[in-house]
């Protein structure tokens, strides 16, 4: 039964897909996206309760595994799945509403963020480096037609930006992932790009090759997951997709390239010892960090400072990556989940913010706690959590983080990237208390859409709020899921 739960997450999404593709999207098929992804974070749940109590498990002759990494990752793409298309309904009925969507365009919305979902579930459950290089890039093709959906000059040159960038990222992974599988093929017999054997085999690969396949992985799916150098498509794209995307977007997509790195670094490290993924990790996460905090200080466009500090939080698990450990792991572990949730939220919170002001301009955002107290609440909460406030988990897992790396041994990494974290929190805080507080201006800015309760959409921003708040007042359930994927990446037996 356990290993068919694993089936779930692709099959589901899949079938839900195909459902939009055959009756469209109306009133009676508007949330069954959101049931899809209900059923993928109850499936998720169930996985990892399984892996808890009797270790990893497989199906379809071991294509699918899922160890304790896997299933935590699950959960965070049903959970952070499961906010966003609960807010998707409204939202697309408010674009239609306005004309600047129509029944089609939300059908077709509904059926590619339903493969987008299968995608990203297929890349975490893939036992193999192969599967998950190809659900990747599954997940590229797919978002691809989603940035531009609104097919105005801006977006279309998003999802361009988007598709020549990230392609030319996954392609330097690729040529990794052909050079890691020759350097196993000639290791020992019968080894090929499964995860559980390259761990295993990893001390006899011929370290040269290893040591370049491993660098075009890393910057190849650090491409992916918005690190410099390679990050310039993400605030485009992130800035253009329809709010519910860019939640999904930097709410797990980011994360899920990020856990193709957190494999590749096992693997590195049993092959060439700790220094090399760590060296390349710490330069790309401060250069991201740096990167983020010049560019936030003077952003005008509230969801392109989302999507910066979507670059920071990347360069911060970047850092938590590069130094390793029990301790570090379960801090970036929580981080991705904490994330998760605060960004999606925020994002969902913009794209209602758009649609109610008609503007993402920041200086033409003005007194929103005057007009719109439930959305300006949890949109100034959300960026308290994001900046690491207690008693979000953001603050938890960066604590996490700062006590690994010095002890680590990276303490000027860490008190350099600490400084950095302290910049960007400045800005956000700076920008969103003006849009925040303050009186309504006229024209651009002021209240140009109706003011009708979207009861979903603000249910799903106050759930995600409450969750990132508990979760760092206890990781409860989640504590020995965490312990046992902090033990499989760390590398304790």
């Amino acid at each position: 039964m356990t290993t068919l739960l694993l089936l779930v997450p692709v099959a589901v999404p899949v079938l839900a897909a195909g459902i939009y593709a055959l009756v469209g999207w109306h009133r009676a098929s508007a949330w069954i996206s959101a049931a899809s992804a209900g059923i993928v974070l109850t499936a998720a749940i169930s996985v990892a309760s399984a892996v808890i109590s009797g270790g990893p498990v497989s199906t379809l002759g071991g294509s699918l595994r899922a160890d304790a990494l896997s299933a935590f990752m699950l959960v965070v793409i049903g959970a952070v799945a499961l906010l966003a298309t609960a807010a998707t309904p409204d939202h697309l009925r408010t674009e239609i509403g306005a004309g600047r969507a129509s029944a089609r365009t939300a059908a077709r919305h509904s059926l590619l963020v339903q493969l987008f979902l299968a995608a990203m579930s297929l890349a975490v459950l893939a036992a193999s480096l192969g599967v998950l290089w190809v659900a990747v890039e599954a997940t590229t093709i797919v978002t691809a037609f989603l940035v531009g959906q609104r097919r105005t000059r801006s977006a279309v040159e998003a999802a361009w930006k988007y598709v020549v960038i990230c392609s030319a990222g996954i392609a330097l992974a690729l040529l990794g992932t052909l050079l890691l599988n020759y350097a196993a093929q000639h290791a020992a017999a019968g080894v090929g790009l499964d995860w559980v054997e390259l761990t295993a085999h990893a001390h006899s690969l011929d370290p040269d090759v290893t040591r370049i396949a491993v660098a075009l992985l890393i910057v190849g799916f650090g491409t992916k997951a918005g690190l410099a150098p390679m990050h310039a498509w993400l605030p485009d794209a992130h800035s253009q997709a329809p709010a519910p995307v860019s939640a999904l977007m930097s709410g797990v997509l980011l994360s899920v390239a990020l856990y193709a790195i957190l494999r590749v670094k096992v693997i590195a490290d049993a092959a060439l010892g700790v220094g090399f993924a760590r060296t390349l990790l710490v330069v790309i996460a401060l250069a991201s960090l740096a990167l983020s905090a010049s560019l936030l200080l003077a952003q005008r466009d509230y969801k392109r400072m989302l999507a910066y500090s979507s670059i920071e939080h990347m360069g911060l698990m970047g850092l938590g990556a590069a130094i390793g450990g029990r301790l570090a792991i379960a801090a970036v572990l929580l981080h991705v989940l904490g994330h998760g949730l605060a960004k999606s939220v925020l994002f969902l919170g913009a794209g209602r913010m758009l649609q109610i002001t008609g503007t993402s301009r920041i200086d033409r955002v003005r007194g929103l706690a005057a007009r719109q107290p439930v959305l300006a609440g949890c949109f100034g909460f959300g960026v308290l959590a994001l900046i690491g406030l207690p008693p979000f988990s953001l603050f938890a897992s960066e604590l996490g983080i700062a006590r690994a790396g010095f002890a680590a041994g990276l303490g000027w990494a860490t008190a350099a990237a600490l400084v950095l974290v302290l910049v960007v929190a400045a800005a956000l805080v700076a920008h969103t208390s003006r849009m925040v507080l303050g009186a309504a201006p006229d024209g651009p800015g002021a209240a140009s859409a109706p003011a009708r309760a979207h009861p979903a959409a603000g249910a799903a921003l106050v759930v995600g709020l409450l969750a990132c708040a508990v979760i760092g007042l206890t990781a409860g359930p989640l504590h020995p899921l965490l312990s046992s994927a902090a033990d499989l990446l760390a590398g304790t037996p």
